[in-house]
């Protein structure tokens, strides 16, 4: 929608019809009546006859707007014609100067699918059937964050993108613009759906971000989400990002994750909803309802719910983005369709527009799982998930009744396809496409896919199943109409205050008091000014950056608090401590200590016997703390949350009503017994795996206190 419009924002009050600078109509292939051989056609072309203005986005369009009496959606062309027909505007895609049926708004969206799919090359679609990342020129001098030839868009036919850089939303606007641009210039003209992970959260390991000018607005965790336990604040969260994304130009989402964190040891636990799978469905339906709205329109962001059929069973917490964590156990009978399918039957049920499949096989090493057998002696293919006809074609669509198109994981038809390493690269994309993936993640090589046709491995049927899975969701995206943004406007919508004041107040619910000795906390007024506190970080940054900083957050939004960095003149001590693993590393653990990034432990147990101790701890996985938890005299929880949040509860400006997410286990040896594929509160798991406090509170799922009536209610 990057109008050259100042004076026309994006908003449904102002969008009126242009009229009087487009003619009559032109000849078309639907029966629409012919026009005289001597009249205007109507046709206007973008690259000689611009609106009036410049929008800042570096690309300049023809515009018309919206009109709800004749039904005329915003249109706008950057590189293609646009005609007129009974006093109505279409883009002239491909640049024939007639209408063609896809074309043609008013007609069905099916209709216009079918259309197009029979006017593109093999070679079209198989670059539509690719994703992979996209990465713009770092602040170019000339304003062009995309090339010319760009190889993926141009080289490859390439129509869906990730995006993995944090730039300001002006800038994101402007890169989306520029390859929607490309799109344009096609030969069909069709355009691009640009893919993002979440971006309104920390994260470990992919798109993370802070509270800042400019940015998304700043949310807890998905896990912060599910401690709150507040599904209306999820679906406000989603509605609100959903309005940046839109208002960015980026239109699909890698997520939500659905995943049960039933394996403790697995560092993805951070992007979960937890270990209730009824919980992770709620959300999970909130988030995809916020985003898509009750069905897929132009307003709405896509939805790639991951990771099917269920991440979380994992073996040690071995990944398998690596060799050593290839295969899904499940050593419960039934836990898979009990505990790991209802978040992704939330999500069919929600109507979220794609799934993504893990990397893993199902290892035939598991109990019964109450699926149709692969064959005799066989429970599963041992094969991975993306391809996988069984347990796509068979559990996916069969069984759970998913209607949308399936995303493969990056990597996950490539070098990561277990149980397929024998097959060449063109068997793997066959088997993969025949299995029920619609998209492959991770290549841009659509000559596998060409070449799989030609020997006929995939038939061409096949893959015009699933690219009309995909054009239909940019069909109902809008994006063949408008796939335009406005550079500012994408700022003013992050820049609302009523947004941030709904985060701050996630970020406040999502936090859960464990500890509280001797009712330590709050803080209040009337007993703060006795305080003189001591605070610091861990890890603290370098030259204690991170310690400085968290001071300076305290001070600036508490200025009634006396710090002082002395601890021998310190009454309390308010430490904030955050492990971290990496995905990346493959190497799971979870115990506090330089193997997470705190290299100090010795000094938070000192801090805590010195004077009475707020230890916050940001659980980006269930730590095991029993070193750091003994001694402390308050522990707070934390899922990605603001410092300033933190502070407020500490103070008694908010009530903390959280609770775990998941159980904090009691040592390692419990994390070693327990089960793997089922919540730490199932009847089959171990029943002394959470971690007991010396008041004798069991560090449970669900576990949470307040300051004025003990244990926090359950909602």
């Amino acid at each position: 929608m990057g109008s050259i419009f100042r004076s026309l924002k994006k908003s449904k009050k102002s969008k009126k019809a242009i009229t009087g600078v487009l003619a009559l109509s032109l000849i078309t292939s639907i029966g629409i009546p012919q026009v005289a051989a001597n009249e205007n056609l109507g046709y206007v072309d973008p690259s000689t006859s611009k609106n009036p203005g410049q929008s800042g986005t570096n690309v300049e369009t023809y515009r018309v707007l919206a009109n709800s009496v004749n039904g005329q959606p915003e249109i706008e062309a950057a590189k293609k014609g646009v005609l007129t027909i009974e006093k109505k505007q279409f883009k002239d895609l491909n640049g024939n100067k007639k209408l063609d049926l896809y074309e043609d708004w008013r007609k069905p969206v099916h209709q216009r699918v079918a259309d197009l799919v029979s006017k593109m090359t093999l070679a079209e679609k198989a670059g539509l059937m690719l994703i992979n990342t996209h990465t713009p020129i770092a602040d170019p001098k000339d304003g062009k964050y995309v090339k010319s030839d760009d190889p993926l868009i141009v080289g490859k036919n390439m129509r869906y993108v990730i995006f993995r850089q944090t730039p300001t939303v002006d800038v994101i606007a402007k890169y989306t613009n520029q390859l929607q641009e490309l799109g344009e210039s096609s030969r069909l003209g069709i355009p691009v759906v640009v893919t993002s992970n979440p971006r309104n959260h920390a994260s470990t390991d992919y798109t993370n971000i802070a509270a800042s000018e400019g940015q998304h607005s700043f949310w807890p965790g998905p896990l912060g989400f599910a401690a709150a336990g507040d599904t209306n604040a999820v679906n406000e969260f989603s509605e609100i990002a959903a309005k940046e994304w839109r208002a960015a130009g980026i239109r699909k989402v890698y997520g939500y994750t659905a995943d049960i964190a039933t394996d403790p040891l697995w560092a993805r636990i951070e992007d979960t909803f937890g270990e209730n799978p009824i919980v992770a469905s709620n959300m999970i339906y909130n988030v995809i309802k916020g985003f898509q709205g009750e069905k897929l329109g132009t307003e709405s962001v896509a939805i790639t719910v991951k990771h099917f059929p269920g991440g979380g069973a994992r073996d040690n917490g071995l990944d398998p983005h690596f060799v050593e964590g290839k295969f899904n156990p499940y050593p419960t009978e039934g836990s898979l369709l009990k505990y790991h399918i209802p978040p992704f039957a939330a999500a069919i049920k929600a109507n979220v527009s794609s799934i993504m499949p893990y990397y893993a096989y199902p290892t035939n090493d598991s109990a019964d799982q109450g699926l149709t057998w692969y064959s005799k002696d066989q429970q599963f293919e041992e094969v991975g998930f993306a391809l996988n006809d069984s347990i796509l074609n068979g559990l996916l669509r069969g069984k759970l009744g998913f209607k949308g198109y399936v995303n493969s994981d990056t990597g996950a038809v490539g070098e990561n396809a277990w149980g397929a390493e024998d097959l060449t690269p063109e068997q793997k994309v066959a088997k993969a496409i025949n299995a029920g993936t619609d998209i492959i993640s991770g290549s841009s090589e659509p000559q596998l896919i060409i070449d799989a046709v030609k020997k006929g491995i995939l038939s061409e049927k096949t893959v015009n199943e699933s690219i009309t899975l995909l054009l239909t969701e940019m069909m109902n995206l809008g994006l063949f109409e408008d796939p335009y943004v406005d550079a500012q406007h994408a700022l003013d919508v992050v820049a609302n205050p009523k947004a941030q004041e709904l985060a701050y107040e996630a970020h406040l619910k999502s936090l859960v008091l464990l500890r509280n000795d001797q009712n330590l906390l709050p803080l209040e007024d009337t007993t703060l000014k006795e305080v003189k506190l001591y605070v610091e970080m861990f890890p603290g940054g370098k030259d204690g950056a991170g310690t400085k900083g968290l001071i300076d957050t305290i001070k600036k939004h508490d200025p009634s608090i006396t710090i002082t960095n002395k601890l021998e003149e310190a009454t309390h001590a308010y430490i904030y401590v955050k492990p971290v693993q990496s995905n990346w590393d493959n190497n799971p653990r979870i115990t506090v200590g330089p193997e997470t990034g705190i290299t100090n432990v010795d000094r938070i147990v000192t801090i805590q016997k010195t004077v009475p101790t707020i230890t916050a701890v940001n659980m980006t996985n269930p730590w095991v703390l029993d070193e750091i938890e003994p001694n402390a005299a308050a522990l707070i929880g934390t899922f990605g949350t603001k410092a300033e949040a933190i502070m407020d509860v500490i103070r008694g400006k908010f009530n903390p009503t959280g609770k775990l997410p998941f159980a904090l286990p009691a040592s390692m040896e419990a994390v070693n017994n327990e089960v793997g594929d089922v919540p730490s509160y199932a009847p089959e798991e171990d029943a002394s795996y959470s971690y007991v406090n010396k008041s004798g509170d069991a560090y449970k799922y669900g576990f949470g206190l307040s300051y004025n009536h003990g244990k926090a209610k359950k909602k």
